[in-house]
């Protein structure tokens, strides 16, 4: 069946990995936890409330009816109510959520752009000094600690320079174009609003520069190793043999070949992303998924954090996912 086959079959292995993951959050947030009740109700729940609450999620039942019906409760989008809001846990994550993919996206893109062309270049001067400047810069990026890097780059760039605004998405002389995904980037482009699309552009580049600058360092040095590994075979010096040009054979063979397993790197990194940016969007004041745990963890508002939990466990699994069917696509080796 080919890349379809391969397709259906990595389809058929999420199914294990998201009943592990649903069956963890289970156990964090049902078995571990001392008073359930409390902690899904609020501290300050009444009696009344608390057995309201172990009768609508069968607090009092065994273990394996609870799993039973947190499951359908998942699956059903019935995740639970936030206590310091009374808003559905759904709902909340799918508003903020939309604004940490497009955070993370855009990351990615910086990612892709600065590492594999730096990892490629550290693979063509190996053992020179651009090799050891490369390996240096990602190694700095890899090894720092986010919040260094976030306020190293505010510092920078939004104050010393004062070339980047340093919170928010979007200015606050600008009215957010009309919902359709919740990525502002993307709906102004949908709505044809460019005045929101280019001060939201303008706004990205930081908080995604500096959440590549964590990640980049990872793909520049797979980038490097495979490109070392793809510029030993025999094909590439077959090209070399044909007359090719060292720019043609680099860029035609050598790196699609070496970009195989950076692509499955990448989805890792995506994923990462995804539940990373915690710091990153609490520094920059960005209304994503990363606020919002912050600001639920500082309101003990459990139901809340297993949902994000959940969440940033799914957005993993499906980054994984796509990397796997990109990587179907460029490798030409998987036949069934």
């Amino acid at each position: 069946m080919g890349v379809a086959g391969y397709i259906a079959r990595r389809l058929l292995l999420l199914i294990p990995v998201i009943i592990g993951v649903t069956f963890i959050t289970f156990l964090i947030s049902f078995v571990f936890t001392p008073d359930v009740a409390r902690a899904w109700a609020g501290l300050r729940a009444s009696q009344a409330t608390l057995q309201a609450l172990a009768l609508r999620y069968h607090l009092n039942d065994p273990i394996y009816v609870q799993y039973y019906y947190y499951m359908i409760n998942l699956l059903t989008g019935n995740w639970g109510t936030v206590p310091s809001s009374g808003k559905p846990v759904l709902a909340e994550v799918g508003l903020f959520f939309p604004a940490t993919l497009e955070l993370a996206l855009a990351a990615i893109f910086i990612t892709i752009i600065i590492g594999i062309p730096l990892g490629v270049v550290a693979a063509m001067y190996h053992g020179r000094n651009a090799d050891h400047a490369v390996r240096l810069a990602y190694l700095t990026g890899y090894s720092s600690p986010p919040f260094f890097v976030a306020l190293l780059v505010v510092y920078v760039f939004g104050y010393v320079l004062n070339i980047f605004p340093t919170q928010g998405e979007l200015s606050s002389s600008l009215a957010f174009p009309t919902r359709i995904t919740g990525m502002v980037i993307v709906d102004s482009l949908l709505t044809a609003n460019w005045s929101v699309f280019v001060d939201a552009v303008w706004h990205i580049i930081l908080p995604a520069t500096a959440l590549a600058l964590i990640y980049f360092g990872i793909i520049s040095r797979v980038t490097r190793a495979s490109m070392l590994e793809v510029l030993q075979k025999d094909f590439i010096r077959t090209s070399y043999a044909k007359g090719l040009g060292k720019r043609a054979v680099i860029i035609r063979h050598a790196l699609r070949n070496a970009l195989i397993p950076t692509t499955t790197v990448l989805g890792l990194v995506l994923g990462s992303m995804l539940g990373g940016a915690i710091v990153i969007e609490t520094i920059f004041q960005w209304p994503g998924i990363g606020l919002y745990a912050t600001q639920s963890i500082e309101s003990y508002d459990f139901p809340a954090i297993i949902g994000v939990t959940v969440l940033f466990a799914l957005g993993v699994v499906i980054a994984n996912l796509i990397a796997d069917i990109i990587y179907a696509v460029l490798d030409p080796r998987i036949k069934v």
